[in-house]
Protein backbone atom coordinates (compact mmCIF):
# COMPACT_ATOMS: atom_id res chain seq x y z
CA UNK A 1 0.00 0.00 0.00
CA UNK A 2 1.12 3.34 -0.82
CA UNK A 3 0.45 6.66 -0.08
CA UNK A 4 -2.01 8.52 -2.02
CA UNK A 5 -1.01 12.15 -1.20
CA UNK A 6 1.40 13.79 1.96
CA UNK A 7 -1.31 15.47 4.03
CA UNK A 8 -1.38 12.16 6.16
CA UNK A 9 2.48 11.89 6.21
CA UNK A 10 2.87 15.61 6.87
CA UNK A 11 0.12 15.79 9.28
CA UNK A 12 1.88 12.79 11.24
CA UNK A 13 5.13 14.18 11.35
CA UNK A 14 4.16 18.07 12.67
CA UNK A 15 1.96 16.80 15.48
CA UNK A 16 4.67 13.95 16.68
CA UNK A 17 7.68 15.68 16.15
CA UNK A 18 6.90 19.91 16.65
CA UNK A 19 6.22 18.76 20.74
CA UNK A 20 9.45 16.51 20.66
CA UNK A 21 11.36 18.69 18.99
CA UNK A 22 10.25 21.71 21.50
CA UNK A 23 10.96 19.47 24.20
CA UNK A 24 14.54 18.77 23.02
CA UNK A 25 14.77 22.08 22.63
CA UNK A 26 13.62 22.95 26.32
CA UNK A 27 16.13 20.04 27.20
CA UNK A 28 19.08 22.14 25.31
CA UNK A 29 17.90 25.30 26.33
CA UNK A 30 18.62 24.10 30.48
CA UNK A 31 21.63 22.97 29.13
CA UNK A 32 22.50 26.55 27.61
CA UNK A 33 21.40 28.23 30.51
CA UNK A 34 23.50 25.98 32.70
CA UNK A 35 26.57 26.93 30.07
CA UNK A 36 25.85 30.58 29.65
CA UNK A 37 25.18 31.46 33.35
CA UNK A 38 28.55 29.09 34.51
CA UNK A 39 30.81 30.38 31.68
CA UNK A 40 30.33 33.87 33.58
CA UNK A 41 32.31 32.56 36.89
CA UNK A 42 34.90 31.85 34.11
CA UNK A 43 36.42 29.03 31.80
CA UNK A 44 37.48 26.69 34.56
CA UNK A 45 34.14 26.95 35.72
CA UNK A 46 32.43 25.91 32.30
CA UNK A 47 35.25 23.50 31.73
CA UNK A 48 34.37 21.75 35.19
CA UNK A 49 30.19 21.75 34.83
CA UNK A 50 30.54 20.31 30.98
CA UNK A 51 33.14 17.61 31.86
CA UNK A 52 30.92 16.82 35.21
CA UNK A 53 27.79 16.50 33.06
CA UNK A 54 29.20 14.17 30.79
CA UNK A 55 28.96 11.41 33.57
CA UNK A 56 24.71 12.22 33.24
CA UNK A 57 25.64 12.25 29.21
CA UNK A 58 26.69 8.72 29.49
CA UNK A 59 23.59 7.54 31.81
CA UNK A 60 21.28 9.15 29.82
CA UNK A 61 22.35 7.67 26.76
CA UNK A 62 21.74 4.60 28.55
CA UNK A 63 18.38 5.02 29.47
CA UNK A 64 17.71 6.27 25.63
CA UNK A 65 19.25 3.11 24.32
CA UNK A 66 17.27 0.78 26.65
CA UNK A 67 13.78 3.55 26.28
CA UNK A 68 14.64 3.29 22.06
CA UNK A 69 14.90 -0.50 22.27
CA UNK A 70 11.70 -0.43 24.08
CA UNK A 71 9.98 1.88 21.77
CA UNK A 72 10.29 -0.38 18.55
CA UNK A 73 8.07 -3.09 20.36
CA UNK A 74 5.76 -0.36 22.06
CA UNK A 75 4.79 1.80 18.52
CA UNK A 76 4.23 -1.95 16.70
CA UNK A 77 2.26 -2.96 19.67
CA UNK A 78 0.78 0.79 20.06
CA UNK A 79 -0.47 -0.22 15.63
CA UNK A 80 -1.71 -3.14 16.87
CA UNK A 81 -3.81 -1.81 19.99
CA UNK A 82 -1.64 -4.36 22.54
CA UNK A 83 -2.27 -2.56 25.84
CA UNK A 84 -0.77 -5.47 27.71
CA UNK A 85 2.53 -5.54 25.64
CA UNK A 86 2.98 -1.50 25.38
CA UNK A 87 3.10 -1.56 29.73
CA UNK A 88 5.76 -4.69 29.87
CA UNK A 89 7.43 -3.54 27.87
CA UNK A 90 7.55 0.30 29.67
CA UNK A 91 7.96 -1.86 32.83
CA UNK A 92 11.07 -3.28 31.67
CA UNK A 93 12.59 -0.21 30.45
CA UNK A 94 12.22 1.72 33.58
CA UNK A 95 13.46 -0.95 36.01
CA UNK A 96 16.48 -1.42 33.67
CA UNK A 97 16.54 2.36 33.82
CA UNK A 98 16.18 2.98 37.06
CA UNK A 99 19.11 0.22 37.51
CA UNK A 100 21.69 1.80 35.90
CA UNK A 101 20.92 4.87 37.40
CA UNK A 102 21.37 4.14 40.82
CA UNK A 103 24.58 2.35 39.31
CA UNK A 104 25.28 5.80 38.29
CA UNK A 105 24.51 7.97 41.08
CA UNK A 106 26.82 5.37 43.84
CA UNK A 107 29.94 5.93 41.43
CA UNK A 108 29.01 9.80 41.05
CA UNK A 109 28.53 9.92 45.27
CA UNK A 110 31.55 7.73 45.97
CA UNK A 111 34.10 8.87 43.66
CA UNK A 112 33.58 11.92 41.81
CA UNK A 113 37.15 13.40 41.65
CA UNK A 114 38.09 10.26 40.00
CA UNK A 115 35.36 10.34 37.91
CA UNK A 116 36.23 14.00 36.60
CA UNK A 117 40.13 12.97 36.64
CA UNK A 118 39.49 11.00 33.62
CA UNK A 119 38.70 14.15 31.36
CA UNK A 120 40.73 16.28 32.58
CA UNK A 121 44.59 16.98 34.34
CA UNK A 122 43.84 20.80 35.70
CA UNK A 123 42.98 20.60 39.79
CA UNK A 124 40.87 23.41 39.65
CA UNK A 125 38.57 21.82 37.14
CA UNK A 126 38.37 18.43 39.10
CA UNK A 127 37.77 20.17 42.16
CA UNK A 128 34.74 22.02 40.83
CA UNK A 129 33.85 19.37 38.64
CA UNK A 130 33.09 17.00 41.70
CA UNK A 131 30.99 19.60 43.58
CA UNK A 132 28.47 19.57 41.04
CA UNK A 133 28.60 16.30 40.30
CA UNK A 134 28.02 15.07 43.76
CA UNK A 135 24.89 17.35 44.28
CA UNK A 136 23.21 16.77 41.30
CA UNK A 137 24.37 12.85 40.95
CA UNK A 138 20.76 12.47 43.76
CA UNK A 139 18.48 13.06 40.66
CA UNK A 140 19.57 10.40 39.16
CA UNK A 141 16.86 8.00 39.88
CA UNK A 142 13.67 9.64 40.06
CA UNK A 143 14.88 11.24 36.55
CA UNK A 144 15.57 7.63 35.15
CA UNK A 145 12.32 6.57 35.31
CA UNK A 146 10.63 9.76 34.31
CA UNK A 147 13.00 10.01 31.32
CA UNK A 148 12.09 6.69 30.28
CA UNK A 149 8.61 7.02 30.60
CA UNK A 150 8.79 10.03 28.41
CA UNK A 151 10.31 7.73 25.59
CA UNK A 152 7.34 5.34 26.06
CA UNK A 153 4.44 8.58 26.16
CA UNK A 154 6.11 9.75 22.84
CA UNK A 155 5.91 5.93 21.17
CA UNK A 156 2.18 5.82 21.57
CA UNK A 157 1.80 9.38 20.56
CA UNK A 158 1.45 10.78 23.77
CA UNK A 159 3.74 13.93 23.42
CA UNK A 160 2.07 16.90 24.75
CA UNK A 161 3.21 15.81 28.52
CA UNK A 162 6.47 14.95 28.84
CA UNK A 163 6.84 18.64 26.23
CA UNK A 164 4.98 20.46 29.18
CA UNK A 165 6.61 18.45 31.93
CA UNK A 166 10.18 19.55 30.18
CA UNK A 167 9.68 23.36 29.74
CA UNK A 168 8.42 23.56 33.23
CA UNK A 169 11.44 22.14 34.40
CA UNK A 170 13.56 24.78 31.80
CA UNK A 171 11.38 27.67 33.82
CA UNK A 172 12.55 26.17 37.15
CA UNK A 173 15.82 25.75 36.38
CA UNK A 174 16.74 29.36 35.17
CA UNK A 175 15.28 31.37 37.71
CA UNK A 176 16.70 28.58 40.19
CA UNK A 177 20.09 29.30 38.06
CA UNK A 178 19.93 33.18 38.61
CA UNK A 179 19.65 33.03 42.12
CA UNK A 180 21.88 30.53 43.52
CA UNK A 181 24.78 30.81 41.26
CA UNK A 182 24.70 34.72 41.65
CA UNK A 183 23.00 34.88 44.77
CA UNK A 184 20.16 36.62 44.74
CA UNK A 185 16.98 37.48 46.56
CA UNK A 186 18.92 36.79 50.35
CA UNK A 187 20.72 33.76 48.94
CA UNK A 188 24.34 33.35 48.88
CA UNK A 189 26.42 32.99 45.62
CA UNK A 190 27.00 29.40 45.28
CA UNK A 191 28.69 29.20 41.81
CA UNK A 192 28.86 25.45 40.36
CA UNK A 193 27.05 24.11 43.48
CA UNK A 194 24.17 26.68 43.06
CA UNK A 195 23.79 25.43 39.11
CA UNK A 196 23.57 21.72 40.54
CA UNK A 197 21.00 22.42 43.37
CA UNK A 198 18.87 24.36 40.61
CA UNK A 199 18.82 21.09 38.23
CA UNK A 200 18.48 19.10 40.63
CA UNK A 201 15.02 20.91 41.49
CA UNK A 202 13.72 21.19 38.24
CA UNK A 203 14.84 17.60 37.29
CA UNK A 204 12.61 16.45 40.69
CA UNK A 205 9.52 18.37 39.74
CA UNK A 206 9.60 17.60 35.71
CA UNK A 207 9.76 13.45 37.14
CA UNK A 208 6.51 14.57 39.42
CA UNK A 209 4.61 15.95 36.52
CA UNK A 210 5.33 13.12 34.05
CA UNK A 211 4.73 10.40 36.63
CA UNK A 212 1.30 11.94 38.04
CA UNK A 213 0.52 12.68 34.84
CA UNK A 214 0.81 10.18 32.69
CA UNK A 215 -1.28 7.91 35.46
CA UNK A 216 -3.73 11.18 35.81
CA UNK A 217 -4.41 10.83 32.03
CA UNK A 218 -4.87 6.49 32.09
CA UNK A 219 -2.10 6.61 29.64
CA UNK A 220 -1.45 3.31 27.83
CA UNK A 221 1.82 2.82 29.02
CA UNK A 222 1.13 3.73 33.13
CA UNK A 223 -0.25 -0.17 34.18
CA UNK A 224 -0.11 -1.30 37.68
CA UNK A 225 3.29 -2.64 39.25
CA UNK A 226 1.79 -6.91 38.32
CA UNK A 227 1.60 -5.37 34.30
CA UNK A 228 4.50 -3.18 34.22
CA UNK A 229 6.28 -6.23 35.47
CA UNK A 230 4.48 -8.96 33.50
CA UNK A 231 7.39 -10.30 31.67
CA UNK A 232 8.01 -13.69 30.78
CA UNK A 233 11.52 -15.30 29.27
CA UNK A 234 10.44 -15.81 25.65
CA UNK A 235 9.25 -12.02 26.51
CA UNK A 236 12.87 -10.88 27.67
CA UNK A 237 15.02 -12.63 25.29
CA UNK A 238 13.18 -11.17 22.03
CA UNK A 239 13.55 -7.52 24.10
CA UNK A 240 16.89 -8.46 24.80
CA UNK A 241 17.72 -9.25 20.80
CA UNK A 242 16.17 -5.97 20.09
CA UNK A 243 17.50 -3.49 22.51
CA UNK A 244 20.71 -4.80 23.41
CA UNK A 245 22.09 -3.75 19.97
CA UNK A 246 20.46 -0.11 20.48
CA UNK A 247 21.87 0.10 24.65
CA UNK A 248 25.04 -1.05 23.16
CA UNK A 249 25.35 1.30 20.50
CA UNK A 250 24.04 4.41 23.12
CA UNK A 251 27.21 3.23 25.62
CA UNK A 252 29.96 3.30 23.05
CA UNK A 253 28.71 5.98 21.09
CA UNK A 254 28.76 8.14 24.54
CA UNK A 255 31.63 6.11 25.62
CA UNK A 256 33.31 8.09 22.00
CA UNK A 257 31.74 11.35 22.66
CA UNK A 258 33.63 11.37 26.22
CA UNK A 259 36.63 10.54 24.56
CA UNK A 260 36.17 13.74 22.38
CA UNK A 261 36.13 15.56 25.53
CA UNK A 262 38.66 14.21 26.94
CA UNK A 263 40.97 15.08 24.10
CA UNK A 264 39.67 18.28 24.10
CA UNK A 265 40.77 18.72 27.74
CA UNK A 266 43.97 17.40 27.83
CA UNK A 267 44.30 19.70 25.04
CA UNK A 268 43.68 22.69 26.98
CA UNK A 269 40.97 24.27 29.37
CA UNK A 270 40.91 26.83 26.58
CA UNK A 271 40.10 23.87 24.43
CA UNK A 272 37.39 22.09 26.15
CA UNK A 273 35.84 25.03 27.02
CA UNK A 274 35.47 25.65 23.17
CA UNK A 275 34.17 22.20 22.60
CA UNK A 276 31.28 22.69 25.56
CA UNK A 277 29.74 26.06 23.81
CA UNK A 278 29.93 24.36 20.24
CA UNK A 279 27.99 21.36 21.48
CA UNK A 280 25.43 23.83 23.29
CA UNK A 281 25.21 25.21 19.97
CA UNK A 282 24.92 21.66 18.23
CA UNK A 283 22.21 20.77 20.71
CA UNK A 284 19.77 23.91 19.38
CA UNK A 285 20.94 22.93 16.12
CA UNK A 286 19.64 19.15 15.72
CA UNK A 287 17.05 19.89 18.03
CA UNK A 288 14.17 19.89 15.42
CA UNK A 289 15.80 16.62 13.89
CA UNK A 290 15.68 14.78 17.24
CA UNK A 291 12.15 15.50 17.26
CA UNK A 292 11.90 14.68 13.54
CA UNK A 293 13.83 11.79 14.33
CA UNK A 294 12.04 10.44 17.02
CA UNK A 295 8.64 10.98 14.89
CA UNK A 296 9.88 8.74 12.00
CA UNK A 297 10.27 5.69 14.35
CA UNK A 298 6.65 6.43 15.95
CA UNK A 299 4.95 6.74 12.23
CA UNK A 300 7.20 3.87 10.37
CA UNK A 301 6.77 1.07 13.35
CA UNK A 302 3.26 1.66 13.57
CA UNK A 303 2.99 1.63 10.03
CA UNK A 304 5.13 -1.54 10.34
CA UNK A 305 2.79 -2.98 12.79
CA UNK A 306 -0.35 -2.30 11.38
CA UNK A 307 1.25 -4.34 8.28
CA UNK A 308 1.53 -1.72 6.21
CA UNK A 309 4.94 -2.25 4.65
CA UNK A 310 4.42 -0.48 1.43
CA UNK A 311 3.63 2.68 3.48
CA UNK A 312 6.57 2.14 6.27
CA UNK A 313 8.88 2.12 2.72
CA UNK A 314 7.63 5.22 1.42
CA UNK A 315 7.79 7.03 4.58
CA UNK A 316 11.05 5.97 5.39
CA UNK A 317 12.12 7.29 2.01
CA UNK A 318 10.16 10.68 2.69
CA UNK A 319 12.31 11.21 5.83
CA UNK A 320 15.19 10.19 3.81
CA UNK A 321 15.21 13.05 1.78
CA UNK A 322 13.88 15.88 3.74
CA UNK A 323 16.44 15.55 6.71
CA UNK A 324 19.53 16.77 4.39
CA UNK A 325 17.68 19.44 2.79
CA UNK A 326 16.28 21.00 6.14
CA UNK A 327 19.65 20.36 7.02
CA UNK A 328 20.74 22.48 4.95
CA UNK A 329 18.50 25.37 6.05
CA UNK A 330 19.39 25.03 9.72
CA UNK A 331 23.70 25.29 8.88
CA UNK A 332 22.58 28.23 7.27
CA UNK A 333 21.17 29.68 10.45
CA UNK A 334 23.59 28.21 12.30
CA UNK A 335 26.16 30.38 10.66
CA UNK A 336 25.67 33.77 12.42
CA UNK A 337 25.76 32.50 16.08
CA UNK A 338 29.46 32.00 15.80
CA UNK A 339 29.50 36.15 16.03
CA UNK A 340 27.38 36.36 18.67
CA UNK A 341 29.28 34.32 20.66
CA UNK A 342 31.76 37.06 23.03
CA UNK A 343 27.86 38.49 23.45
CA UNK A 344 26.67 35.20 25.05
CA UNK A 345 30.09 33.86 26.57
CA UNK A 346 32.37 35.54 28.89
CA UNK A 347 35.59 34.01 27.94
CA UNK A 348 38.85 35.22 27.18
CA UNK A 349 39.81 35.62 23.24
CA UNK A 350 41.23 32.20 22.53
CA UNK A 351 38.37 29.72 23.42
CA UNK A 352 35.91 32.40 21.86
CA UNK A 353 38.49 32.39 18.27
CA UNK A 354 38.32 28.46 18.45
CA UNK A 355 34.69 27.89 19.22
CA UNK A 356 33.83 30.22 16.44
CA UNK A 357 35.51 28.08 13.67
CA UNK A 358 33.91 25.13 15.11
CA UNK A 359 30.70 26.40 14.54
CA UNK A 360 31.03 26.92 11.51
CA UNK A 361 32.23 23.51 10.86
CA UNK A 362 29.22 21.94 12.52
CA UNK A 363 27.26 24.37 10.42
CA UNK A 364 28.61 22.66 7.06
CA UNK A 365 27.75 18.92 8.26
CA UNK A 366 24.68 19.55 9.56
CA UNK A 367 23.25 18.23 6.69
CA UNK A 368 24.67 14.89 7.38
CA UNK A 369 24.24 14.58 10.75
CA UNK A 370 20.68 15.26 10.20
CA UNK A 371 20.57 12.25 7.38
CA UNK A 372 22.25 9.59 9.83
CA UNK A 373 20.32 10.65 12.50
CA UNK A 374 17.08 9.66 10.83
CA UNK A 375 18.41 6.49 9.78
CA UNK A 376 19.91 5.63 12.79
CA UNK A 377 16.84 6.62 15.46
CA UNK A 378 14.27 6.70 12.99
CA UNK A 379 14.56 4.44 10.11
CA UNK A 380 16.80 1.32 11.46
CA UNK A 381 15.09 1.05 14.68
CA UNK A 382 11.58 1.78 13.77
CA UNK A 383 11.81 -2.03 11.36
CA UNK A 384 13.99 -3.49 14.58
CA UNK A 385 17.33 -3.70 12.38
CA UNK A 386 19.25 -2.55 15.58
CA UNK A 387 22.46 -4.29 14.91
CA UNK A 388 22.70 -2.79 12.15
CA UNK A 389 22.28 0.39 13.27
CA UNK A 390 24.92 -0.03 15.97
CA UNK A 391 27.55 -1.07 13.32
CA UNK A 392 26.36 2.25 11.41
CA UNK A 393 26.62 4.60 13.83
CA UNK A 394 29.80 3.41 15.91
CA UNK A 395 32.11 2.73 12.84
CA UNK A 396 32.76 6.30 12.59
CA UNK A 397 33.29 7.23 16.12
CA UNK A 398 35.41 4.63 16.58
CA UNK A 399 37.40 3.46 13.96
CA UNK A 400 37.45 7.33 12.17
CA UNK A 401 36.87 10.14 14.30
CA UNK A 402 38.72 9.30 17.78
CA UNK A 403 41.84 7.77 15.55
CA UNK A 404 42.21 11.01 13.66
CA UNK A 405 41.40 13.45 16.67
CA UNK A 406 44.18 10.99 18.34
CA UNK A 407 46.70 12.13 15.96
CA UNK A 408 45.56 15.75 15.41
CA UNK A 409 45.84 16.76 18.93
CA UNK A 410 48.88 14.45 20.63
CA UNK A 411 51.25 13.25 17.14
CA UNK A 412 50.40 16.66 14.92
CA UNK A 413 49.31 18.93 17.63
CA UNK A 414 47.18 21.17 15.45
CA UNK A 415 44.68 23.64 16.59
CA UNK A 416 41.48 22.23 18.67
CA UNK A 417 39.40 23.35 16.14
CA UNK A 418 40.83 21.04 13.23
CA UNK A 419 40.98 18.58 15.76
CA UNK A 420 37.32 19.11 16.01
CA UNK A 421 36.99 18.56 12.19
CA UNK A 422 38.85 15.51 12.60
CA UNK A 423 35.88 14.51 14.89
CA UNK A 424 33.44 15.68 12.11
CA UNK A 425 34.75 12.91 9.34
CA UNK A 426 32.81 10.34 11.07
CA UNK A 427 29.57 11.57 10.24
CA UNK A 428 30.62 12.07 6.40
CA UNK A 429 32.09 8.33 6.01
CA UNK A 430 28.27 7.17 7.39
CA UNK A 431 26.25 8.41 5.13
CA UNK A 432 26.90 5.91 2.48
CA UNK A 433 25.80 2.85 4.47
CA UNK A 434 22.88 4.56 5.26
CA UNK A 435 21.81 5.06 1.80
CA UNK A 436 22.83 1.52 0.77
CA UNK A 437 20.53 0.10 3.92
CA UNK A 438 17.76 2.03 2.84
CA UNK A 439 17.36 0.71 -0.35
CA UNK A 440 17.78 -2.47 0.51
CA UNK A 441 14.70 -3.04 2.89
CA UNK A 442 16.41 -5.46 5.15
CA UNK A 443 15.71 -2.91 8.09
CA UNK A 444 11.76 -4.13 7.75
CA UNK A 445 10.91 -6.13 10.34
CA UNK A 446 7.81 -6.92 12.60
CA UNK A 447 9.22 -7.28 15.69
CA UNK A 448 5.74 -8.28 18.16
CA UNK A 449 5.41 -11.54 15.87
Amino acid sequence: MTIKNNDHFFDNLFRIALPIALQNLAISSVNMLDTIMVGRLGARELASVGLANQIWFLLMLFMFGSSTGAGVFIAQFWGKKDLKGIKKTAGLSMAISLCASLLFMLSSLLIPKTLISLYSKDPEVIRLGAIYLKKVAISYPITALSFSLSLTLRSVEQVRLPMAATVVSLLINAIFNYILIFGKLGFPAMGVAGAAYATVLARFVEALIVLAGAYAIKSPPAGKLRELSNWDWPFVSRFTAIAAPVILNEILWSLGITVYNAIMARVGTNAIAAFNVTNTISQLAMVIFMGSANAAAIMIGKRIGEGEISSAFDWAKRFAVLSPVFGIAVGLLVIPSAFLLPYLFFLEAEPLRQAARMVFILAAVIPVKAFNLHMIVGICRAGGDTKFGAFFDLFGVWFIGIPLGLLGAFVFKIEPWLVFFFFYTDELSKSGFGIWRLASKRWLNDVTK
